[in-house]
């Protein structure tokens, strides 16, 4: 079969890689993929969130099944009009897909089905927002209604800091027409926990637990990213505590689904703040996570295609997710600067002398002749599996001290 991976990131490599594995494929084409893609599939230059030039590759090249990475082209509603051409397309439809595509439906939702978050309120005028400050203490959280690229969501510490962002936003149009709206919201201290499911035809499957690190810098210092280091599984979810996440969240969630009428198949990422053993939901994402998704298909025993077929049928089940027992761990090596500006188009070097324990999955790369360069903010996940966290750990550092490129730059302190 031909299988269409669409997206461009180190998310896009793993699935590329995964997908690579199985009996079933003949065929794996990229749009528009990477330098780590390109080794795998055939890039294809067409951008993720071009519906209606990957709407035409597809048919003109008989894809069997279609599998999208990123979330712009899911809200965009791509997997509607590849189902009305009779395309089999993996994620979920355009109305499913505003979960991730507007936090203020989203937090409507966990409102209305009573799936515990933190306190929030919405407003699409800067001097109504300015007057809502009130309701809340600091620090707080202000998100861009939106899709901003991981960059929509900002922590401050004052109504000084609150009232610039706000201005930021509704004023000045930072995000454009993604932060017509903002969410004001309570911050949650605690512990971030990830958690993947499958879905199919609302029934809620859950993956093996992920822990991913969103600040730039070591002992969670510096601004927010799109993630630059991850693990699993996360010690954090005993049986305890997972038992907990489907009573209050998973199943309320499903729920929910259903009462709205919705028809989700496809991947959820919920993303958790656990405080004093209490999971609330900070967000949900309608696509497999950025790094959890190199370190989550690594451990993954299933051929993912059958996975992704069940999943489309409605007939998947928890028995078809088979898990290897190793821990794995990743470690994103990132351009300085990042994720505010930063240069790119730098040598690689050494990602070809690395030991074989290691699966290097490439972010921002792209390839010039003979030359790996850097293009992105997130350049390579460097991954590796072991007996336990730390040995994974390990693995993985003492191998980065082989690669290099002007301006690298990583956190230290994954799973320490």
């Amino acid at each position: 079969m031909k299988v269409l991976v669409i997206g461009s990131g180190g998310r896009e490599h793993a699935l590329c890689w995964k997908i690579a594995q199985s009996s079933k494929v003949d065929k794996i084409y990229c749009a528009p993929g990477n330098g780590g893609t390109y080794l795998i599939a055939e890039n294809v230059d067409i951008k993720a969130n071009d519906i209606d030039g990957l709407l035409e590759f597809a048919l003109n090249n008989n894809i069997d099944l279609t599998v999208v990475g990123p979330e712009e082209p899911l809200v965009l509603g791509i997997v509607d009009r590849f189902q009305e051409k009779g395309l089999k397309i993996f994620g979920p439809d355009k109305s499913c897909a505003k979960l991730e595509g507007s936090k203020s439906y989203a937090k409507e939702f966990m409102e209305k089905f009573n799936i515990p978050t933190a306190k929030y309120r919405s407003y699409d005028n800067y001097k109504d927002a300015c007057i809502g400050l009130e309701e809340f203490s600091y620090p707080l959280v202000i998100k861009a209604d939106g899709l901003c690229l991981g960059k929509g969501v900002v922590i401050v510490n004052t109504r000084e800091e609150a009232i610039e962002v706000l201005n930021d936003i509704l004023e000045k149009k930072k995000f454009g027409k993604e932060g017509n709206k903002v969410v004001i919201e309570e911050y949650l201290d605690g512990v971030e926990a990830s958690l993947l499911s499958f879905v199919t035809d609302n029934k809620i499957i859950p993956m093996e637990s992920a822990k991913d690190y969103k600040k730039a810098y070591d002992k969670d210092q510096g601004p927010n990213t799109g993630g630059v280091g991850a693990f699993s599984p996360s010690p954090l979810f005993t049986d305890s505590l997972k038992s907990r996440i489907k009573e209050e969240i998973l199943d309320r969630i499903q729920y929910g689904f259903e009462k709205e009428g919705l028809s989700y198949k496809g991947i959820l990422y919920v993303g958790l703040m656990i405080v004093n053993g209490n999971p609330k939901v900070l967000e949900f994402n309608v696509r497999f996570g950025d790094p959890e998704t190199e370190v989550l298909i690594p451990r993954l025993e299933s051929d993912i295609v059958d996975l992704f077929q069940k999943t489309i049928d409605s007939t998947l089940e928890s028995s078809d997710i088979l898990w290897k027992k190793e821990s794995s761990l990743t470690v994103v090596l990132t351009s300085e600067g990042y994720p505010l500006k930063y240069e790119k188009g730098f040598d690689i070097e050494g990602y070809d002398s690395l030991d074989e324990s290691i699966i290097l999955f490439h972010n921002g790369t792209k390839l010039q002749g003979r030359r790996l360069l850097t293009d992105g903010g997130r350049v390579l996940s460097v991954t590796s599996l072991g007996n336990t966290i730390d040995e994974a750990r390990k693995k993985v550092y003492s191998n980065i001290d082989n690669m290099s490129f002007k301006g690298m730059v990583y956190r230290k302190d994954i799973g320490k």
